[in-house]
């Protein structure tokens, strides 16, 4: 069915880097084989660190062409590109600069604005404009990376807030619990519409929510922000580790659960 999980279980760390990388190869190939170019969002957090070495480190043979790669962020905390906190600067530092990516493949959230809502606004017109949409339709994106908070956050997309009831803009201001509690994120109307979307999870302190997501018992479980991740015509994978799989029984409806 479009839109169940994929659920892909890596033997060990090594493995569920190989695999990330894999995934982003084969989807980035496939998306400049159909339309000659690759449109990714990147996650936040600092999993994806593990992905974007394996990245930069593996064989040139195996190297995706970046050139046909631009570069969006599916959230952002508001603060400057230089700051610990930034998912811009940990993806600059470990992906864009060791891989020499042209800076006009890469745009990123503006978290440093004085005025997140303009800054959000802003950003929805730069994805539009890049994206070529007509007006009235939503960005498909080909890849979107996302992580998973142990609340059931995804991107900045908290549970009980008002982004996450989102249905008209594509970028929003988010509110999270922490610091920095004022984000910027991408809604689900546009992640929804991507033609694939990577969860990327791994850590045991991560195992309680990947269960009550993937094998919700409650009406609040199913309502959890990255439970509504649902592509309307793509596909969502879930890549674990072990310790994140440890509390999946199997019993998730619609998933499809393998070892990578």
């Amino acid at each position: 069915m479009v839109g169940s999980p994929e659920i892909r279980i890596a033997q060990d760390q090594e493995g569920w880097a190989t695999t990330a990388a894999t995934l982003v190869y084969e989807v980035g190939r496939q998306a400049v084989q159909n339309h000659g170019r690759c449109l990714l969002a990147l996650s936040g957090g600092s999993t994806p660190e593990r992905l974007y070495r394996r990245l930069v480190h593996a064989r040139s043979t195996d190297r995706f062409d970046w050139a046909c790669c631009t570069f969006f962020f599916g959230d952002e905390r508001c603060v400057p590109p230089d700051h610990p906190d930034s998912n811009f600067g940990l993806a600059d530092r470990s992906l864009f600069r060791p891989l020499n990516i042209d800076v006009n493949h890469i745009h990123r959230m503006r978290g440093e604005s004085p005025d997140p809502e303009l800054a959000a606004r802003d950003y929805e017109r730069l994805l539009r404009t890049t994206a070529g949409t007509m007006d009235g339709e939503w960005p498909q994106l080909d890849l979107v990376l996302l992580g998973l908070g142990n609340d059931g956050h995804t991107a900045s997309l908290f549970p009980g807030t008002a982004a996450v009831d989102e249905h008209q803009r594509w970028v929003t201001v988010g509110h999270a619990p922490s610091d920095p509690r004022t984000r910027l994120t991408l809604t689900l109307g546009v992640i929804n519409r991507a033609t694939v979307v990577l969860f990327l999870v791994t850590g045991a302190a991560k195992a309680h929510i990947v269960k009550t997501v993937l094998e919700p018992e409650s009406d609040a479980d199913r309502q959890l922000p990255s439970a509504l991740v649902h592509p309307t015509s793509g596909r969502v994978i879930w890549l674990l580790d072990p310790p994140a799989a440890a509390e999946l029984t199997g019993n998730g409806q619609g998933a499809h659960k393998r070892r990578s």
